[in-house]
């Protein structure tokens, strides 16, 4: 673990105790996005643990450089292992070249305050309005897992089995999953492959295509 990332973990346990059990808190160190989690309290939200990897959100920062522009991410959602709406935030953590090295984040359960609301905005004949924008974010227990949901979440959205895709909608997978930074992880090659029943060149070659474009 990078050591100006220390001095964060003493953070972690601070804010834990400060917003209570709903507020899962987590230190990632982003130099090792398979293996990010170096501290998190509260984990029961999201049933992942030091060792874990970073999320899909992550690898997507990481590979549009949202960081950049911008100290922190606030007012996100995300979703626990039992379907549960978070309420996310990230704070980005630099070093002294004003490179991100960590990440601090607190996914806040607001499933009871959900609730509530809905149940107001029944009761006051109200309607939910929701932006195809909004940032959310899934979380995984491992890469692999990490890998596996990435792909297939983007398989179903073209809407056919890949053993029926033509060539321009397995390009299209691979366009959206690079698009998010699933090709940051180590081994994600082989399994976009696998599930798309190509080879790991023809992976390349969409990759090189779609740089061309």
């Amino acid at each position: 673990m990078n050591k100006i990332l220390n001095k964060y973990i003493s953070l972690v346990d601070f804010i834990a105790d400060f917003l209570g059990e709903d507020a899962e808190v987590v230190l990632h160190d982003v130099t090792d996005l398979e293996n990010s989690i170096v501290a998190i309290r509260n984990n029961h939200i999201s049933e992942r643990g030091i060792g874990g990897p970073a999320t899909d959100l992550v690898l997507e920062i990481f590979k549009n450089n949202i960081h950049q522009n911008r100290p922190y991410l606030v007012n996100y959602k995300g979703r626990s292992k039992t379907g549960a709406i978070l309420k996310s935030a990230t704070f980005f953590i630099k070093d002294d070249h004003n490179e991100v090295i960590g990440l601090l984040c607190i996914n806040m359960d607001v499933e009871k305050m959900v609730l509530v609301k809905n149940l107001m905005d029944k009761m006051m004949n109200f309607t939910n309005e929701s932006s195809e924008d909004d940032i959310t974010e899934t979380f995984s227990h491992s890469a692999q897992e990490l890998t596996f949901e990435s792909i297939y979440n983007v398989i179903s959205t073209i809407g056919v089995p890949p053993e029926r895709m033509e060539q321009d909608e397995k390009i299209r997978v691979v366009e959206i999953l690079n698009e998010k930074g699933i090709f940051l992880i180590k081994g994600a090659v082989s399994e976009v492959a696998a599930a798309l029943k190509v080879s790991e060149p023809t992976i390349y070659r969409y990759l090189g295509k779609i740089k061309r474009s």
